[in-house]
Parts: C-alpha cells; structure tokens; sequence
C-alpha cells in the first residue's frame, strides 16, 4: 500500500515540474516546437526501449490486434494536444496560473460527462465545481484588484489544454487496459508524436539545436511528462485505488506553484495558496464515494 501511495504521488510531482522546466527552455532561446518535439521524440525512445527490453528479458507477451494499438495511437493525438495547448499557454502566463487552468479539467470532465450520460450533476458534482472555479479565481487574484500582466491568449490556450485533457481522460480506459504501463503507454505517444511532427516538423534533430542545450531539455521534459508519471500511475493506482489516487494527484499543482515561486521566482501570493488549498478541498470532496467504497472492499492488485 505505502509503495502504491508513494509512486503515485511521486508521478503527480513529476507533471508539476514540467510547467517550469518548460519555461527554463523557453528562457534558453528554445520555441514551442522544440520543446514539445523533443519531449515526445525522447519519450518514444525510452518507451520504446523499455518495451522491446521487456519482450527479450521475460517470457510474458502482449497480445493486441492491429486494431487495438490503432485505437491507442489514435487516442494519443488527445495527449499531443495537451502539450501543444499547455506549453503554449505557459509562453503566455507565468507557471503558477498555467497549471490552475490546466486543472480546470477537474470540472470539466464532470460537465462532459454528464452531456455524455444525460443526466445531471448531483449536488456534490456542482459544489465540487463551485469550489474549483471559486479557488481558481483566488488563485488568479481576480479579487485582489492586482491581476498579473499576462497575455489573453494564455488563458485560451490554458482551457483547451484542459479541455484536451478531458477528452483523453474519458478516452483512456476503452483500450489496452490488459496491456502492460510501458506498452500501453508507447502506443499512445506514438499517437502523439506522429501529431506534433505533423505540426511541427522535427528540424531541431538537423539543425544543430540539440547540441546548443535542448537535448537537456528534451530528456527531462520526456522522463518527468511521458515516462515516469504513466508507469509510476499505472503501477501505484491499482494499489490505492481511484479514489485516494485521484487526491494523490492533484499533488501535481501545488508543486507546479512551489516550483514557479522557488525556481523562477516567480510572486505568489497568500491569497493564491488558498485558492489552492480550495482546489484541493474540491478534489477531495469529489472522491468522497470512491473512498468509502474503497474503505468497505480492498482494492485489486493489477498484476505488471
């Protein structure tokens, strides 16, 4: 159990660093198709390698059809999405306020899932909400009558980030769940990959970039954003289950935060904290059911 909760909470810290590593590629002179070219292109390596080491050293085999890992490559353009719309929303606002409007999919996913389902939020999905928005407004200092100076644009991109993330969460549990973290999770950014070399061709393996410091870059952005979070999730939420997952990793925005205060320095203030703190009540709220059922039945253990 304390390793399941560990590993977990560990992949939720590992996105929280990717919003100021990102902005300290963007400070060395680095563009949005560098950063999320490179991330995907070394993240497909280690999967990849991962994968094929697996196939040679043990005797279990994964089994899908050409059909299955299509659907999986196809699901991973939902992947590609986030990154494309969330780095380019950190180039327009400071780190601290990117991740609060990535978490926005918190209600998001509620909402959509309601459309999908025709039927309305109960009473604790839409106070659940309320919280998220109420402490996203704290967060942003909407009421501090100083608003940080940063682009419109930020918060557009910051949504449809949100909003891709949405989709690929209602997404990822129709295919290959009986396939192994590593397999399942090349797949997907195959998917990925082959959409953000679409957008943005990958001159920087050609034109010399990558010996000019992003390949430093490119190597964390790809273990702490495509390798470690799925495989550390993948092993640890079988363990604790969705619901004490599902707080475990909102862990994920007030390390973004912390990081944008200590490494980039940039102001946060107390205000923001609780609006943080009022996010995180939400998460809580919301996985209150899962964690009573999780209380009266031991969860299963997936088997790697």
């Amino acid at each position: 159990m304390f390793r399941g909760v560990a590993l977990v909470f560990l992949g939720a810290c590992s996105f929280g660093v990717l919003s100021t590593f990102v902005k300290l590629a963007y400070k060395d002179g680095f563009n949005l198709g560098e950063v999320t070219g490179t991330q995907v292109f070394f993240g497909l390596i280690i999967l990849w390698t991962i994968v094929l080491l697996r196939k040679l050293l043990s005797s279990k085999a994964d089994n899908t059809s050409f059909k299955e890992a299509l659907k999986l490559v196809a699901m991973g353009t939902s992947t590609g999405l986030v990154s494309i719309f969330y780095y380019k929303c950190v180039q327009a606002v400071p780190a601290s306020i990117a991740i609060l409007l990535l978490m926005q999919f918190t209600w998001m996913s509620l909402l959509l899932d309601s459309i999908i389902k025709r039927k309305l939020p109960s009473l604790l999905q839409i106070a659940t909400v309320v919280l998220v928005l109420f402490g996203t407004a704290l967060a942003g200092r909407l009421f501090s009558g100083t608003i940080p100076d940063f682009e419109l644009s930020g918060i557009v991109y910051g949504l449809l980030a949100a909003f891709s993330y949405t989709l690929f969460l209602m997404v990822n549990g129709s295919a290959g769940n009986h396939l192994h973290p590593a397999t399942k999770s090349a797949l997907i950014l195959t998917g990925a990959c082959i959409l953000i070399f679409t957008i943005f061709p990958p001159v920087f393996l050609v034109n010399g970039a990558l010996f000019d410091g992003l390949f430093k870059w490119g190597i964390l952005l790809a273990l702490f954003g495509t390798v470690i979070p799925p495989l550390f999730y993948a092993y640890g939420i079988p363990k604790v289950g969705l619901g004490l997952s599902a707080i475990l990793s909102a862990a994920e925005l007030p390390v973004a935060v912390l990081m944008s205060s200590l490494v980039l320095n940039e102001e946060v203030w107390a205000v923001q904290w609780l609006g943080v703190a009022l996010i995180l009540a939400a998460i809580l709220l919301s996985n209150l059911n899962s964690l009573r059922k999780q209380k009266n039945s031991p969860p299963k253990v997936v088997a790697a």
